[in-house]
């Protein structure tokens, strides 16, 4: 990809291709960078902090790969010349998080005039936090959302040329630009977008208003892209969309999420294949059938049930009931013998009465997740459940919680033991943060696992003995 900002001519007229258009930026971008960094006498250094999802996580990596490009060096947060927030907004105190952060940065930034703050993601397509930004916060110098991150390096160009701050607010896009510069966080495993945008509109949800109504990729696109990714040594990939299951409606030439994974198995050099997230309403019968079969495609579901009252699930706007949430459970574990389930729950749902609670509890029972997140409902202006009666008062949420995440992790512990004494291949992912002696890999169910070994081991696949449970991880022992 880089090979492309060598045919680049800043004497020449802008290119009307977008790929090839963000590439003369990046040139532009540089060359600024340089002159900055040989003014204060040396290089400049960047730092990128994600808040929120994977989708999220994969977004920064795009930022950080632009960054590179033009010249900036990685550093931490309170040495960094360059501090990025890409924000998420799902729950009110994300938003609050980074007004503190922000609250931190003026004073540096009032010392080191050559310092840049730059927002965005999720919380910038609020119009009510653009303005509260610009009134309380008119330090900070780039602002740009969701839908146009692939600017980035000419919002940057645009801040240097002007010295004025930059803000770039996209309420919608079709658009989609492929191949720009990235900067993977892992050697051996990425996360692939395979769509962006959701059209779900869950009651709770400010998502399908912040990241846009869904579009697909073009399956050759993301093809290609995994394939340049196992030359590079990537074993693990994950597949990322707000709903994966409904993959390819937007297509001229529609293609299921199911028809797309038969065709990444087909790579050589990927070993293992994961996704997320997964909308139990759009889960088909092709896609559990693929999942039987394929010797890639991790032994892990993600399958979100925020709640098991049918009612509140109404309410919700989910668009399926508890019944259904059980028999499509019990045709996947038919189906896929063994099988991680995991799942989101939302605890205080408006009107959510202790009837409505106490189905909840009895799912989890049913299911016996071997892991959920579990939330508490966070008021999201602008969405419908914000306007509706019957808020659930705030102590009776908290002892709800507790009690659920008791359930959970109880049951959790019971269901993750299964797996003592066997021996599972793992793939290798760092060196363990409590003992440097021992390394932490994944189980294809997603488990982790605590062994002794060097770095030399990360980002291989290796069979290795499960000794111990220990709740939500195990530890364990090369296995032969």
């Amino acid at each position: 990809m880089n090979m492309m900002n060598q045919d680049i001519n800043l004497s020449d007229a802008l290119p009307e291709d977008e790929t090839s258009r963000q590439y003369y930026y990046i040139e532009k971008a540089r060359l600024y960078v340089q002159e900055l960094s040989s003014r204060i006498g040396r290089p400049l250094t960047f730092c990128v902090t994600t808040f929120g999802c994977q989708m999220n996580a994969r977004d920064s990596e795009k930022l950080r790969g632009i960054l590179r490009e033009i010249g900036y060096l990685e550093a931490e947060e309170d040495q960094a010349d360059f501090v990025i927030y890409n924000t998420c907004t799902v729950r009110e105190n994300a938003n609050t998080r980074v007004y503190g952060r922000l609250g931190q940065l003026k004073p540096r930034k009032k010392k080191n005039p050559h310092m840049m703050i730059g927002l965005c993601g999720c919380m910038m397509q609020e119009p009510e936090v653009i303005e509260k930004l610009k009134k309380s916060y008119p330090f900070v110098d780039i602002i740009f959302g969701t839908h146009n991150i692939f600017k980035f390096a000419e919002l940057i160009a645009e801040r240097f040329a002007t010295d004025k701050p930059v803000i770039d607010i996209w309420e919608g896009t079709d658009q989609i630009v492929e191949n720009l510069p990235n900067q993977r966080k892992y050697a051996f495993k990425s996360g692939v977008n395979i769509m962006f945008g959701c059209n779900n509109f869950c009651s709770y949800c400010i998502v399908p208003y912040v990241r846009g109504r869904e579009r697909s990729r073009e399956p050759q696109a993301i093809l290609d892209e995994i394939r340049r990714l196992a030359k590079d040594g990537v074993v693990e990939i994950m597949l990322l969309g707000q709903n994966v299951n409904s993959y390819g409606k937007t297509l001229d030439e529609p293609m299921t999420f199911a028809q797309l994974l038969t065709e990444i198995e087909k790579i050589e050099g990927i070993k293992r294949i994961r996704f997320m997230t997964s909308h139990p309403k759009d889960l088909s019968d092709e896609l559990i059938e693929v999942m039987s079969r394929s010797s890639k495609i991790c032994r892990h579901l993600h399958l979100p049930v925020q709640s098991g009252s049918s009612r509140v699930l109404k309410q919700m706007n989910r668009r399926y009931t508890k019944e259904q949430y059980l028999e499509l459970v019990e045709k996947i574990r038919k189906a896929v013998p063994g099988i991680s389930l995991t799942t989101d729950i939302i605890v205080g749902f408006p009107g959510e009465t202790e009837e409505d609670f106490q189905e909840t509890l009895d799912i989890v029972r049913k299911v016996r997740y071997d892991s959920a997140f579990t939330f508490i409902y966070s008021k999201r202006t602008g969405t419908p459940a914000a306007k509706m009666k019957d808020q659930v008062p705030e102590e009776m949420i908290k002892d709800r919680f507790q009690r659920l995440l008791t359930e959970v992790q109880n049951i959790a512990a019971e269901v993750c033991s299964v797996h003592e004494g066997t021996t599972q291949e793992v793939l290798v992912e760092s060196i363990c943060d409590h003992d440097p002696s021992m390394v932490t890999g994944r189980l294809s169910n997603n488990l982790l696992v605590h062994f002794h070994g060097d770095a030399s081991l990360i980002g291989k696949l290796l069979p290795v003995h499960l000794t111990e449970c220990k709740g939500f991880y195990y530890l364990g022992e090369p296995g032969m």
